[in-house]
């Protein structure tokens, strides 16, 4: 019976071990502010904002992880492979929420605009869209679609619907988007919704077109909308010089702000 108890305490003091370790494998974090980011490593998701300006930090140091999706980033983080992600502040308020041991810093590190991406030829069309997002602006209806995904008090209570008996003569609207952006595009119940799915929407309504979503990696968008495979781009895309060397922006429908993932610890 002894011997039984030594082993069973044994057993026990491994396990305890075991987790012990499994909760300290990943390194304390060292990323407390924006000034810190020389010489860490930096995740970001590939063709996104936060790549973008990440890019600016690596004459100091720094080395920047790409990865296809943000999800994919916060595994890393939480890991230890690397030190921090720079992304969308929504979206990480959704990954914080979904990853115990992570946190936001309170430090912004950019705001930004969001606009929808056009081919440079389709100067029709935006002017379209354009005359469009001030009708949504000018009736509340954008800021409703905004507040119904974001906001503890308003968040799911003002859900966009189609006006019934909508026109739908003039043709699709192809949209090219990166499902993996909450709350601005996300699957739910195996369907795209979000921010950018509900003002797309909308932007349809007024135009009397039909809204077909195309989900891709968020690096392949402004190339689809390039090529024609897709009208626009809608993922939460900031406009950016490098950006309009290739393509166009219709005027901005939102404003977002990249701010800095960390480990808890």
């Amino acid at each position: 019976m002894k011997k039984f108890k030594k082993l069973a305490a044994l057993a026990a003091a491994v396990v305890t071990m075991s987790a012990l370790s499994a909760c300290s494998s990943a390194p304390a974090n060292t990323v407390f502010s924006v000034d810190d980011l020389p010489g860490k490593t930096i995740g970001v998701q590939l063709g996104t904002t936060g790549d973008i300006y990440a890019e600016d930090y690596i004459e100091q140091g720094s080395t920047i992880e790409q990865f296809s999706k943000g999800a994919d980033a916060v595994q890393a983080l939480k890991q230890g492979k690397i030190d921090c992600v720079i992304i969308d502040s929504e979206p990480a308020k959704a990954f914080v929420e979904k990853n115990n041991g992570l946190r936001i810093l309170d430090e912004e590190f950019v705001t930004e605009d969001y606009a929808i991406c056009i081919s440079k030829e389709n100067t029709e069309l935006k002017e379209k869209i354009n005359a469009a997002l001030a009708q949504l602006k000018e009736n509340g209806t954008l800021d409703a679609i905004v507040k119904n995904y974001i906001g503890d008090d308003t968040k799911g209570k003002t859900p966009y619907v189609s006006p019934e008996g909508t026109d739908r003569s003039n043709g699709v609207l192809i949209m090219a988007t990166n499902a993996a952006f909450e709350p601005y595009e996300f699957y739910e119940n195996g369907k795209i919704t979000g921010i950018d799915v509900d003002m797309a929407q909308a932007v349809c309504d007024v135009l009397g077109m039909e809204l077909q979503i195309e989900d891709m990696e968020f690096d392949s968008i402004i190339s689809a909308v390039q090529s024609g495979k897709a009208d626009v781009g809608v993922a939460g895309m900031t406009v950016t010089e490098d950006r309009l060397k290739s393509i166009d922006f219709t005027d901005s429908y939102a404003t977002g702000t990249q701010v800095i993932i960390v480990r808890e610890k």
